[in-house]
């Protein structure tokens, strides 16, 4: 299973666009199962703190991979990378 956690928080048009693109090639990616974590920062002082205004930033597997967008055609890429299918 490849964890993929957005950071964002409401009202960010950014992490909106963000989210659309993720679930969307989650729903679609067939090399392995894609659990998608959603964590609004503004609810943890830490993860404000950490992350301030450069949100949304996507972890993929733990590893930080895009902050404030990322393509379809990307994050396929990632995805394929890290279900082990180089093609």
């Amino acid at each position: 299973m490849i964890k993929l956690i957005i950071y964002s928080r409401p009202g960010c048009h950014l992490c909106d666009e963000m989210k659309e693109t993720v679930k969307k090639v989650a729903r679609a990616f067939t090399l392995a199962p894609v659990n998608v974590v959603e964590i609004d920062i503004s609810s943890d002082p830490a993860l404000e703190a950490e992350h301030g205004l450069e949100i949304p930033v996507l972890l993929v597997d733990g590893k930080k991979t895009a902050k404030y967008r990322i393509g379809e055609k990307e994050l396929r890429r990632a995805l394929a990378g890290r279900a082990g299918w180089a093609g």
